[in-house]
């Protein structure tokens, strides 16, 4: 299967066959596999439609860490923590599963600190991984 990966300033994302649940927990092990933790897991469709009586389409924020990098960063730069973790986005846009990363570099170009680029770069690169994976998978027949 073809799979396309598009790039927004901030991000990149794929759509996959996989359906809004099974992409969750197949994006959580994946990013696993990558050395990644999830610290936080934002369910935003529960939470508009609890503080504000809203539906809203399946839509889940990952906040997605690999301890071994986040670590060098903040040895590099202190106030770096106001950017982690690295979120990874799971919803449904127009009855498709997609899955979207931030893009690290960008990101971190706030922090105007080219000692970074190289941990920008091997973030993306595992966030990348994980997206080409995800894009790959196919539903199990039951």
């Amino acid at each position: 299967m073809k799979y396309a990966t598009e790039a927004v300033q901030y991000g990149h994302t794929v759509s996959t066959t996989l359906s809004f649940d099974t992409a969750v927990e197949r994006v959580i092990a994946l990013l696993k596999d990558e050395g990644f933790g999830v610290l936080c897991d934002i369910d935003v469709t529960k939470t508009m439609h609890e503080k504000l009586g809203n539906e809203f389409r399946p839509y889940r924020i990952l906040g997605a860490c690999n301890p071994k990098l986040a670590y060098e960063a903040l040895s590099s730069n202190a106030q770096l923590g106001l950017l982690l973790p690295c979120n990874v986005v799971v919803q449904v846009e127009n009855g498709q599963t997609v899955v979207s990363a931030i893009n690290t570099r960008a990101l971190l170009s706030i922090a105007s600190d080219a000692s970074l680029l190289p941990i920008a770069d091997e973030v993306n690169t595992r966030l990348m991984r994980v997206l080409e994976a995800v894009a790959r998978e196919t539903p199990v027949e039951k």
